[in-house]
């Protein structure tokens, strides 16, 4: 038996459970798995006390290109992703321009190709005039699905009129990505804003915000036969309406609203830690956490969204939401499975079987004959500091400075390449677009 690459001696986390096995690659895919010691290779990977898992897939990132490249780029972005063990990313459309054309699309796949180190793919950004483009354009090389901005966040891509969301979920069939909250109360509760005091930013944005609007979108779901992803959950208000509508609505869970208390963060990280949603206090991320445990979650994203420290350090509410998120969702996550608040089955279900469910992933997501060869190998043993230094995006700044992790990705592995190793970026290119199984032949690449 010849391989081009072989796995050796890491414990496999796959649909079999955990166990010592050696993963062998033909063609950029898991060709065999089991004991491989007596076949050859091109190359031998070492994973001797290690873990190999799925390639991890964030499906929410915020790469700024183009229009806001000062603050990142889709390879600065991509770098970061890499070296948080990360193998594929799906992009957001609030760039500069919006990603709301098939030729915006096609630009960024290109631009994705000759610059990015993991694989990619980009939400369309529905507007209240494009509905009916939105059949076609879901089917796209290189698109994730068709993402709606319900509530106003960084960008001008917002349709919160009812009748605007049932126009754009009436058309297309891939589930809908949500950013869920209501637009009218935001505006309305704007005046809770207290200028210098980050931590009145979930006042504004309170938790009846991204109640009442998540009820209306699993209404209007309903209504239209179409299936939606609530993005960034932050709120316990939303859990029970998520629970009753499983049917037709997946969701995502982010690390820093499983690790955040709002309660004590806002005094120490201040205008750090604002986002859309907000963080909030211990009571919403506990809520948060056991109804991940129970399996409501199908999905963790980072909502990577990085800005500058000079944008950052202007005063609230002048400062920008956002903070970057792509190069620590794998020692964030992992602490939390060191800590015993989750299992390592069930981060690799939120991380790569999960993301290959809800969207149709063609070939990602899982460590089995015939599939890409994407692993994340970490070391669980290993306890490590995240510091700003590590940090490869242009911000060059985390919220978790100082954080202890307990586990850490050492090497990443994309479609049977060595893509990093111990912090060291082997292969700075060759990404590629992300297959769905719903897309034409053409847009799968022939998959």
């Amino acid at each position: 038996m010849t391989y081009d690459v072989i796995v050796a001696g890491g414990t496999v986390v796959n649909q079999n459970g955990a166990g010592r096995a050696d993963v062998g690659v033909r063609a950029g895919r898991v060709a065999a798995i089991g004991d491989l010691s007596r076949a050859s290779a091109g190359e031998r990977i070492d994973a001797t006390g290690l873990h190999v898992l799925p390639g991890v897939i964030d499906s929410q990132v915020h790469f700024r290109e183009p229009g806001s490249e000062a603050k990142e780029t889709l390879e600065t972005g991509a770098r970061a992703a890499v070296l948080g063990g990360v193998t594929a990313v799906f992009e957001m459309p609030n760039t500069s321009p919006a990603t709301i054309t098939p030729e915006a699309l096609a630009d960024k796949v290109a631009r994705g190709r000759a610059r990015m180190a993991c694989d990619f793919a980009f939400w369309f950004g529905a507007t209240a005039t494009n509905a009916e483009t939105l059949v076609e354009a879901e089917r796209l090389e290189g698109c994730a699905g068709i993402k709606v901005f319900m509530g106003s966040s960084t960008g001008d891509l917002l349709v919160d009129e009812t009748e605007a969301v049932r126009r754009v979920l009436g058309h297309g069939r891939r589930p809908v990505a949500v950013h869920s909250e209501d637009e009218a109360r935001l505006r309305a509760r704007a005046g809770l804003r207290v200028p210098g005091d980050p931590s009145s930013h979930p006042v504004w944005r309170d938790a009846e915000a991204a109640r009442m609007n998540t009820e209306r979108l699993i209404r209007l779901a309903r209504e239209t036969g179409r299936r939606v992803h609530v993005l960034h959950i932050s709120t316990a208000d939303e859990l029970p309406l998520l629970e009753a509508a499983k049917d037709i609505v997946t969701c995502e869970a982010t690390p820093h609203h499983l690790t955040f208390d709002g309660d004590e963060a806002y005094a120490r990280l201040g205008t750090y830690l604002q986002m859309n949603p907000p963080v909030r206090g211990a009571a919403h991320r506990d809520a948060i956490f056991e109804a991940l445990r129970q399996g409501l979650f199908d999905v963790i994203g980072s909502d990577h969204a990085p800005h500058l420290r000079a944008e950052k350090d202007r005063p609230y509410p002048e400062s920008p939401s956002g903070m970057p998120g792509v190069q620590t969702l794998v020692p964030v996550m992992l602490t939390h499975v060191a800590e015993g608040r989750l299992t390592l089955e069930r981060f690799v279900d939120l991380t790569s079987h999960g993301p290959q469910r809800v969207f149709g992933i063609a070939g990602k997501g899982r460590i089995a004959v015939g599939w890409d060869a994407d692993f994340t190998i970490v070391d669980l043993a290993a306890r490590r500091v995240i510091e700003d230094a590590w940090i490869a995006s242009i911000c060059g700044w985390t919220p978790y400075a100082g954080m202890t992790a307990k586990g850490w990705p050492v090497m990443t592995v994309i479609r049977g390449r060595l893509v990093m190793a111990e912090d060291e970026i082997l292969l700075p290119t060759g990404g590629a677009p992300v297959r769905f199984l719903d897309a034409p032949a053409a847009a799968r690449g022939g998959a």
